[in-house]
């Protein structure tokens, strides 16, 4: 077993542990969304306009909110992620709805190993990006199920946040923006319900956007374009605050904390 093998094992017990307290949390909602909520933030139903009809695969779906929500707006989802307690529970609650939702339980970068279709849209958002070790593989699996003039977006918060600790409550720069080595975190808590009894174990990787760019476009994609704010649609960061338009955003805005990314299969 290679080290990141090991890695992904830690990560996958702290993730079915998050499932079962993020599902009870204010921050996800879930009596809320089964009443008809949507969890999609404004950032991807812009970027994605109108789905209905079109087939959309939804990377490291989590327990499958947003995966859910993008079939009530009409397409036809497949939902993929590592957690098996996320899988179950986003299973649970695509029956509950009476939608028509597929769910995978794997790793991300062995989606081709479970998955043959191709699709018109590929997504994903929000916290993906620093538990992958490497990217060129993730640009290549989605290349790989990306139909010709396919679509790939992904909102994610901005590199420049993961340079930052936080778990001393308020931010301290230590992790370098390219940083090759792994960053292995332990605490009490997680980020929907920081009082929560649970000890997350993590271990993540820091990408700058030139890796980012370079794993796409190596695989054959057209960036359409990318697009940095200096605000988040999530209040998870210490000190943040929020604006009138419910967004949130640093003190003295110096840095942007989210960004976003459009790409076309040619």
């Amino acid at each position: 077993m290679s080290k990141n093998d090991t890695y992904f094992q830690i990560n996958k017990a702290t993730w079915n542990e998050k499932v079962k307290v993020h599902s009870k949390s204010n921050m996800y909602d879930l009596d809320a969304f089964k009443r008809g909520k949507s969890s999609l933030m404004n950032y991807e139903i812009e970027a994605l306009g109108a789905v209905k009809g079109k087939s959309l695969l939804h990377l490291q779906c989590h327990f499958g909110q947003d995966t859910l929500s993008w079939s009530r707006l009409g397409a036809k989802c497949v939902g993929v992620d590592f957690s098996d307690e996320g899988i179950k529970l986003a299973r649970e609650l695509n029956k509950k709805l009476n939608l028509d939702t597929k769910f995978v339980c794997c790793n991300v970068l062995d989606i081709s190993q479970h998955i043959s279709a191709s699709f018109d849209i590929v997504f994903t958002s929000y916290g993906v990006l620093g538990w992958l070790p490497d990217l060129k593989p993730w640009g290549q699996l989605i290349a790989e199920r990306l139909k010709t003039g396919g679509t790939f977006f992904i909102v994610e918060f901005h590199p420049i946040v993961w340079m930052f600790d936080y778990l001393d409550g308020k931010s301290t720069m230590k992790y370098g923006y390219q940083q090759k080595e792994v960053i292995y975190e332990e605490y009490e808590g997680s980020y929907a319900n920081e009082s929560s009894k649970m000890i997350s174990k993590e271990y993540g990787w820091n990408h700058g956007l030139g890796e980012v760019v370079s794993a796409l476009t190596e695989a054959g994609l057209h960036i359409g374009y990318l697009k940095e704010y200096d605000e988040s649609p999530y209040n998870v960061l210490p000190d943040l605050i929020e604006t009138k338009s419910g967004m949130f955003v640093t003190k003295d805005k110096l840095y942007p904390l989210i960004f976003e990314l459009k790409a076309t299969k040619l």
